[in-house]
C-alpha cells in the first residue's frame, strides 16, 4: 500500500493523498464529490474536471503499486477485497467480490469490455420508460472511453493455449466466437489480472482515468470512509465520514465536504447501504437496495493430453455471444491456483492428483442472464458492510444447466479427455460428451451449482416512473435535485454481457449532463 511521505499534485493542482500524510481534520469545499474510484466513478471525475469543475474524488481504500501485489490469490484477496473476499448471499449461497482500492473493481478484473446488445438496451427502454438509452445513443459515449482507453481484441499472440483451444472447439462445433476486447495497452499475456497487473499493462483506472482526472486538477482523498450523506429537503449540502487505516478500517481523523453536486460511485452494494444509513435517503420509491441482480456463473475444467500451461495466456482472452439470447455468455478463464483448488473436488491424495493436473487443465465459464432471480441489499447494523440475501430462481436454473452442456461440447470438441463440471449430484468427472449428457438431462437445484457472481446491478435502478426506480435516465435521483449515482447499481437490468463499459459509458453520459447543468 503506497504511503507517500508528502502530497503528489500535478501541474494543473491537482492531488493524491494517502493515509500516511492526514493529521486533522478535512473540512473542504467543491463544486463536486464522487464517492468511490472505480471505473464509474473516475470517468465522472475525469470528464467534470477537464470541463473546468472542482472535483475531489474520494476512495475508501488505498492506492497500490506493482511491489505490493500478491501472487497468491488468497492473500490478494484479503488485500484488495471487501471483507477479505468472503462476502457471500444468503438465500441461495454465492460468493461475491468488491474491491477497496483506489481504481475499485478495474484493478483486479479480467478487463473485459463489452457493450450491452442492442436487444437488453431495447428491453431496458420498454420496460422501464426509458427514451435516451438505446444503443445509438450510449455509441458515442462507448466510443470516447473505448479510445481513451485503448479497448481493443485481444491479439493472437498472448492468448495461450487455454484461449486458443476455446477457440478451436467452437469452430469445430460451428459456434461463434471472438478474442475479447479488453482495456490493455502492451499486454504480455502474464495472466496476473485478479491479483493485479505488474506490467501495468491493464489500463486499471488508478493508471488512467484518475491520473488523467488530476492532470485536469482533480484531488483524489485515499483511506476515506463516506458515512453520511447531509441532506434538507429536496438538496444534499455533504458528505461526512472518517479517515480510515488500510486494511484495518480504523477510524482516525473527522471528514467533511461540502458540495454543489454529489455523485455516489460506490457500487451496486456500497452505494444503498450509504443511503439507508442516511435516513433512507433518495428512497421515496421503495426501491434503494432492492431488485439485486447476479450474472450467476458456472464453470467447468477440462483436462486435455498435452500441456496447456493455463498460467500464460490473457486471463480471459476469448468469448462467445452466440448464447446470449438463450440467456447466458461463454468466456475463458484463469485464476491462481490457491483460487482454483477451492472449486476441485476430492481430498488428501485424490486432491493433489487432481492438482497436478493443472498444467493440462483449462477453465471455461459461463454468465446467465438471470432477470428473475432477485435479491437484497440492506445495511447491517453497526458497520457500513450489506447483508446481501438472494435466491435463484426455479425458471433460471436450467439457464445454467444449458451453459454448462454448451461448454462440455466446447471442451470434448477442442480434444479435453476429462471435464469436472463441479457439480453436486453428477459424476466428478465425466470422459465422453456422452457421460456428459447428465448436465442436461438431470433436474438440478440451485445447491447442485457452485456458483460465483461478481457483477451486481439493479439496487437503485434507473426508471422514468419515480414510484418505480431510484434514478432518471441521467443518473439523478428522482427524490433530490444534486444527488446522482454513477455505478451498476442504476443499470434496471443485468445487461447480459460485462458491465464496465456500460457503466463507463452511462458515467461518461452523467458527467457531461452534471456539467451542463452545474
Amino acid at each position: 500500500m503506497s504511503e507517500a511521505p508528502t502530497e503528489t499534485s500535478s501541474a494543473a493542482g491537482g492531488s493524491v493523498s494517502v493515509f500516511a500524510q492526514y493529521d486533522r481534520d478535512i473540512d473542504e469545499e467543491v463544486d463536486v464529490v464522487v464517492v468511490g474510484s472505480g471505473p464509474a466513478g473516475a470517468v465522472v471525475s475525469k470528464e467534470l474536471a477537464e470541463l473546468g469543475k472542482s472535483v475531489l474524488l474520494i476512495e475508501e481504500g488505498p492506492p497500490f503499486v506493482p511491489e505490493e501485489f500478491e501472487i497468491d490469490g488468497g492473500l490478494s484477496m484479503a488485500r484488495t477485497m471487501r471483507e477479505g473476499g468472503l462476502r457471500a448471499t444468503s438465500g441461495t449461497t454465492m460468493p461475491t467480490m468488491q474491491a477497496i482500492a483506489l481504481g475499485g473493481g478495474s484493478l483486479v478484473n479480467s478487463a473485459i469490455c463489452n457493450r450491452t446488445p442492442d436487444f437488453v438496451l431495447e428491453r431496458w427502454c420498454a420496460d422501464y420508460e426509458l427514451s435516451r438509452t438505446t444503443l445509438p445513443d450510449l455509441e458515442p459515449h462507448y466510443d470516447a472511453v473505448g479510445k481513451f482507453l485503448g479497448i481493443s481484441p485481444t491479439p493472437e499472440n498472448v492468448q495461450g493455449a487455454r484461449n486458443l483451444l476455446f477457440r478451436d472447439g467452437c469452430e469445430a462445433l460451428g459456434y461463434t466466437s471472438e478474442p475479447i476486447s479488453r482495456n490493455v495497452r502492451g499486454c504480455r499475456g502474464s495472466g496476473e489480472c485478479f491479483t493485479g497487473c505488474r506490467t501495468r499493462a491493464k489500463q486499471s483506472m488508478d493508471i488512467s482515468y484518475v491520473p488523467a482526472a488530476i492532470r485536469a486538477g482533480a484531488r483524489v482523498l485515499t483511506s476515506v470512509r463516506i458515512e453520511e450523506i447531509v441532506a434538507d429537503r429536496r438538496r444534499v449540502s455533504a458528505v461526512v465520514g472518517r479517515v480510515v487505516a488500510p486494511f484495518t478500517g480504523k477510524p482516525s481523523y473527522q471528514v467533511r465536504i461540502r458540495a454543489k453536486i454529489v455523485v455516489l460511485a460506490a457500487g451496486c452494494m456500497a452505494t444503498p447501504v450509504l443511503l439507508q444509513k442516511s435516513g433512507n435517503l433518495a428512497n421515496r420509491s421503495g426501491q434503494v437496495g432492492e431488485n439485486l441482480q447476479f450474472h450467476p456463473g458456472v464453470a467447468i475444467m477440462g483436462i486435455f493430453p498435452d500441456p496447456v500451461n493455463p498460467q500464460f495466456g490473457a486471463t480471459q482472452g476469448y468469448q462467445s455471444r452466440q448464447f446470449l439470447e438463450d440467456g447466458f455468455k461463454l468466456e475463458t478463464l484463469w485464476a491462481p491456483p490457491a483460487i482454483t483448488a477451492v472449486r476441485l473436488p476430492g481430498s488428501g491424495q485424490a486432491l493433489k492428483d487432481r492438482l497436478a493436473d493443472i498444467p493440462y487443465s483449462a477453465i471455461w465459464d459461463a454468465i446467465a442472464s438471470c432477470n428473475r432471480s432477485l435479491g437484497r441489499v440492506k445495511a447491517k447494523r453497526g458497520t457500513l458492510n450489506p447483508t446481501l440475501s438472494w435466491h435463484l430462481h426455479p425458471k433460471d436454473i436450467p439457464i445454467l444447466s444449458q451453459s454448462l452442456w454448451v461448454l462440455a461440447e466446447i471442451f470434448f470438441a477442442a480434444g479435453a479427455r476429462t471435464i469436472i463440471p463441479g457439480i453436486h449430484g453428477v459424476p466428478p468427472e465425466m470422459h465422453t460428451l456422452g457421460e456428459a449428457e447428465v448436465l442436461r438431462t438431470r433436474s438440478l437445484k440451485a445447491t447442485d451449482f457452485v456458483l460465483g457472481g461478481n457483477h451486481a446491478f439493479c439496487t437503485t435502478r434507473m426508471h422514468g416512473d419515480p414510484r418505480r426506480g431510484v434514478v432518471n435516465e441521467m443518473g439523478r435521483c428522482h427524490d433530490l435535485e444534486n444527488l446522482f449515482i454513477a455505478d451498476t447499481g442504476i443499470f434496471p437490468q443485468c445487461p447480459s454481457v460485462n458491465p464496465m463499459w456500460t457503466a463507463m459509458a452511462l458515467a461518461h453520459r452523467e458527467a457531461h449532463h452534471i456539467a451542463e447543468h452545474l
